[in-house]
Formats: C-alpha cells, sequence, structure tokens
C-alpha cells in the first residue's frame, strides 16, 4: 500500500493534491459499486452462478481508496508490472489483472465528472456544442515514443523521421485557459500533423467558420483547405538560394510571429499537463490493444479534472 505523508508526496504519486484525489474518490467509489452490481446482475440473469457484489475474500486493494491509489499510482510513475506488484503486494499478474479492471473505472469516473476530452466530432455542430461558448481554440499534436516492433512493416509505420524513434501522435484542441476540449485518435508517428488533422476534421466541413484557429508552421495550407476568416498560421521563413542567400522575415511578420506563439503557448502548457503523467513520457511498453489510446485520453480528463473543469 501507499504511505502519503503529505500534499506534496500525494501529487507525486498520483498526480492530484489530497483535496482533488478525495474528490475524485467519491465519484470512482459510487461508478464502481454500479458497475460491479451491474456485473452481478448481468451474470444472474444469464443464469451464471454469482457471488454478490462485496462478497468473498478482500484481496490486496480492499477498499476504493486503496484501488485509485493503484490505478493513478501506475499512469503517474508508470512502473513495470514486477516493480508495482512488489509496491502492493501482490503478483505481477495480479497487478496486471487490477490495472486493466480498474482502468475503464477510473475512465468512466472521468467522463461522469465531465472532464473526459471528446475523441471525435461528427459535425461542426458537436464541435460548437463541446466548445460551450468558446470562440478560440488552439490546435497542436503531441509526440510520444513508443515499442519498436518486431514487425518490419509495423516498425516502419511507427518511425518518426522528425524524433528519430518510434512513436505515436495525437492531435491535441484546447482553449486558451488550458482546458483540453479534444484529443484526438491515436497514430502511428510517420503520419503528418495536418494529415492527422484532415482526417479526423474533413476540410469539406464547415468546422471552422466561426471560430479563431491558431496553430503552428506543421499545419501551412490549413487557411486554403479550410474556410474560416481568423485562422491565424506563423509565417515561415524564406528558403535559402542564390537570388536570397541570407532570408529573413520582416519586423511587421517577427513581430505577428511573436503575437501567435503567446497566446499558441497555452496548448503547448496543456500537453505539458497531460504529460505530468509519466506513462505519456516514457516509452510506452503494454501491449493490450488500443491501450496506449486509452490512457492519453484517461490523462487529459485527469488534467481538466484537476484544472477544476
Amino acid at each position: 500500500m501507499l504511505t502519503i505523508r503529505d500534499d506534496r508526496h500525494m501529487r507525486s504519486l498520483t498526480g492530484l493534491s489530497n483535496d482533488q484525489f478525495t474528490k475524485l474518490l467519491e465519484t470512482f467509489s459510487r461508478v464502481y459499486q454500479e458497475t460491479q452490481q451491474a456485473a452481478y446482475e448481468a451474470g444472474v440473469a444469464a443464469g451464471i452462478r454469482q457471488r454478490k457484489p462485496g462478497g468473498g475474500a478482500k484481496g490486496k486493494l480492499p477498499g476504493y481508496c486503496d484501488k485509485l491509489q493503484f490505478v493513478l499510482y501506475y499512469y503517474k510513475v508508470y512502473p513495470t508490472f514486477d516493480v508495482l506488484g512488489t509496491q502492493f503486494d501482490m503478483a505481477r499478474s495480479k497487478a496486471h489483472t487490477n490495472l486493466y479492471k480498474l482502468t475503464p473505472i477510473l475512465e468512466q469516473t472521468l467522463v461522469q465528472l465531465g472532464v473526459l476530452p471528446h475523441r471525435e466530432f461528427h459535425s461542426p455542430a458537436e464541435l460548437q456544442a463541446a466548445l460551450g461558448g468558446v470562440d478560440q481554440i488552439l490546435i497542436d499534436v503531441t509526440e510520444r515514443a513508443y515499442r519498436r516492433s518486431q514487425d518490419n512493416a509495423t516498425q516502419e509505420d511507427h518511425y518518426s523521421g522528425k524524433k528519430k524513434r518510434h512513436t505515436v501522435k495525437n492531435t491535441v484542441i484546447s482553449t486558451v485557459e488550458k482546458i483540453v476540449l479534444f484529443v484526438g485518435r491515436t497514430f502511428s508517428g510517420h503520419n503528418h500533423d495536418y494529415t492527422m488533422l484532415k482526417t479526423e476534421l474533413p476540410p469539406d466541413q464547415d468546422w471552422f467558420e466561426e471560430l479563431k484557429v491558431l496553430v503552428d508552421l506543421g499545419y501551412l495550407g490549413i487557411q486554403k483547405d479550410y474556410v474560416g476568416e481568423q485562422i491565424e498560421v506563423p509565417t515561415r521563413k524564406p528558403r535559402k538560394s542564390k537570388k536570397n542567400p541570407h532570408p529573413q522575415l520582416t519586423a511587421e511578420q517577427k513581430a505577428a510571429n511573436r503575437a501567435i506563439s503567446q497566446i499558441r503557448i497555452f496548448v503547448e502548457n496543456a500537453i505539458g499537463g497531460i504529460k505530468r503523467y509519466n506513462i505519456l513520457v516514457h516509452r510506452f511498453r503494454n501491449h493490450t490493444e488500443d491501450f496506449d489510446d486509452t490512457v492519453i485520453g484517461i490523462c487529459a480528463g485527469l488534467w481538466n479534472f484537476s484544472l477544476g473543469y
């Protein structure tokens, strides 16, 4: 079990303060009870012998507080299952089982609290509803290290020429308040940032018609492809050539780029907040299908929750 000494210690082990943990625990406990009851009733209806929720041995995580500490500790510290099992006095296999049992409950907890970011939009109307009156958004991509696949085609697909390693990537849309509104689905590292955006928000719909949108130079072409008069992209420095051996931006262009950067930095701050959890920082080791996609949504939800979203 974890021995929490003070608020700083709680933050270092779970990513939340004592007060935030207590608040999250209230909903987590209720969701866990509802999940157990639903599983019990489904088993009874199917004629399968079921032990009533709460019956039987209590295991190494007897209380809801222990369960929440366990799953948050894994996300924050990202130990191996051997280390996780040792920390919580259980076998490696049991640590593995508990993690994948508690992760959906944590995800559903964040859904009920209304802090889990959207993962897809089917129409501009859905985007506007999610914004809730916000008229300015910031778009960027976060990239994280990924294990090297033994399959040659797969490892080539995950290789990022920019990072010079195997990665996965997600599009992130945030507000200037650093709230993460949208985390796109996980793409392999070789995909271009702008290609990912066009896949998830196809240009044939008017996504940004009434919004102010700020992006970086990875999204060159967005002003031509998307409808919107307030899409701002930094000016790219001209290429060096014989006719222009010392290319420079004008003072006005530099000032405009600086103004965009001063606002766009908030999406970088939001991504940094998501990456307080080391599961997004260290090379991703888990092999469970789609778990790499699940964890970034949960970490973004925990970041929103910590901001008091």
